[in-house]
């Protein structure tokens, strides 16, 4: 084999890989502002679903103040736990009164129609219920106060999303205690 028989498809390939590089961060360039503000408006609307009495939220380190004028009326936290798929990554909204008022689920790499179910309003909505002292339990059987029915085929999913939620009320009773 001859030299020129090998470099010539290698720099080829080279410069077709240096063009693509080039291209793909021309529009990762192009899009950072937009996917960014895309983010802070999911954010937002996050923010209003899980504490939808708040009119405004003031950024605090590691959590948000809701405020209707400029009264305080609950607290949001994003938290994560370790799942089936990796990460969940959780909102939840706790009324000053130590309310869950709401859960999002911002992030999580589920089986699909199993864990992936815990997006739902269905199971989201077993967690609006005064928030317990020491979190909620996870049970197979039918919830009552203070418990989360498990999620049929997603236990390590419900478990996770719950143990994201506990960890919200830790940093709630925290920031009562701090106040």
């Amino acid at each position: 084999m001859k030299a020129k028989e090998i470099l010539k498809p290698a720099l080829i390939l080279c410069v077709i890989c240096l063009l693509s590089t080039a291209a793909l961060a021309g529009v990762n360039l192009l899009t950072a502002d937009t996917i960014a503000q895309q983010q802070v408006i999911t954010e937002q609307e996050s923010r209003r679903q899980v504490l939808p009495d708040a009119d405004s939220f003031e950024e605090k380190d590691g959590y948000a103040v809701g405020l209707a004028g400029s009264e305080t009326v609950g607290y949001v936290f994003v938290t994560s736990s370790k799942g089936y798929g990796g990460d969940v990554q959780v909102m939840t909204g706790i009324t000053a009164d130590g309310n869950v008022s709401g859960v999002v689920i911002l992030d999580q790499n589920e089986t699909p129609g199993l864990g992936a179910n815990a997006e739902k309003e269905t199971f989201r909505s077993q967690f609006q219920q005064p928030a317990p002292e020491n979190g909620f339990t996870v049970t197979k059987s039918t919830a009552g106060e203070g418990e989360i029915s498990a999620m049929t085929g997603a236990t390590i999913t419900t478990t996770a999303v719950t143990n994201a939620v506990n960890d919200a009320i830790k940093e709630y009773h925290q920031v009562k205690e701090g106040a």
